[in-house]
């Protein structure tokens, strides 16, 4: 699972020109803190360098999605099936995964960041409004009535960001917030997955966020994931529910999955690296050579140096 940047993200879209980089990301905000953009879904995936499928990451902006079409929406231990139109507030909180399952897909998205909003009141608390909590249902059926009154609001962003009014980003900043507050007022879909097939995709995420840490390549590399914690709020759930699906599927908590992984690189850095001590504790995540040492000795009745030789 990756970290999904504003830039990172129209990279996968243009690739790497960095004239085309340059005038997305400095035209569309240039005039105002933050970032905005809006998208027609239908044209951005029918050419050829885009993709309806998004894989399970976490992306660093927030997005909102007025979808058209039948779709598979997973999150955290959670599915959501939009049978015919919806919308979908995504948040860097919670990573999810979107799957188209017909290729009849229309409809349009805009991706912001917090800055973006942080002139109006609201979007000054955006991370405290219930839509936008970890725990939130993001996702939401539509009637004809509203799919058609949300989409005239995008359809406004559309053109509003193409003029040359002084001050559309304000008007656009009111639109986002007029969009938050529809989806507010909404009810969220309810889930599909049984807690069976949950358990074993957090449970795979959880490994696959585990491994892409490793190997340790370089000196300057140090693992980011390294406390339960973190791996409880970068897959979007509680660590009580991380803890009790791990011993589910595993047989071991969380700690003695990540504690095992770690050992096993350790070891694998002392055989096969000149690094000191040192370096390989500050690669694997400790701040001082003494806890890593102690650590090291605890799992395997060794010093890291005693191991070494």
């Amino acid at each position: 699972m990756e970290n999904i940047s504003i830039k990172e993200f129209y990279k996968e879209i243009f690739g790497n020109s960095s004239n085309q980089l340059d005038i997305l990301l400095e035209s569309n905000g240039s005039n105002d803190l933050g970032h905005f953009n809006v998208f027609d879904s239908e044209k951005f995936y029918h050419s050829s360098k885009n993709k309806s499928e998004m894989a399970y990451n976490r992306r660093l902006y927030y997005k909102i999605s007025l979808i058209k079409g039948k779709n598979l929406v997973e999150f955290a231990g959670k599915s959501v099936l939009i049978e015919k139109q919806g919308i979908l507030f995504a948040t860097p909180k919670v990573p999810y995964r979107y799957l188209p399952q017909t290729k009849e897909q229309s409809g349009f998205f805009c991706v912001f960041t917090k800055e973006f909003l942080s002139k109006s009141k609201t979007g000054l608390m955006i991370d405290k409004l219930p839509i936008y909590q970890p725990n939130s249902d993001f996702v939401y059926q539509l009637s004809d009535r509203q799919y058609l009154e949300i989409e005239l609001i995008f359809k406004k962003m559309d053109t509003e960001l193409s003029s040359d009014y002084a001050f559309k980003y304000d008007l656009l900043r009111n639109y986002v917030l007029e969009l938050i507050h529809t989806g507010q007022k909404l009810t969220p879909m309810k889930s599909l997955t049984n807690s069976v097939n949950a358990s074993g995709r957090i449970s795979s995420l959880f490994i696959e966020l585990l491994e892409r840490q490793f190997p340790i390549e370089n000196e300057s590399q140090t693992i980011q994931l390294k406390a339960p914690i973190d791996y409880a709020k970068t897959l979007g759930i509680h660590i009580n529910h991380l803890n009790k699906v791990l011993k589910e599927t595993t047989g071991k908590r969380t700690t003695e999955i990540i504690n095992g992984r770690i050992v096993e690189e350790a070891k694998i850095l002392l055989n096969q690296t000149p690094w000191n001590v040192s370096e390989i504790a500050f690669a694997l995540g400790f701040e001082e050579v003494a806890h890593f040492s102690n650590f090291f000795k605890k799992h395997t009745s060794l010093s890291p140096l005693k191991f070494r030789n």
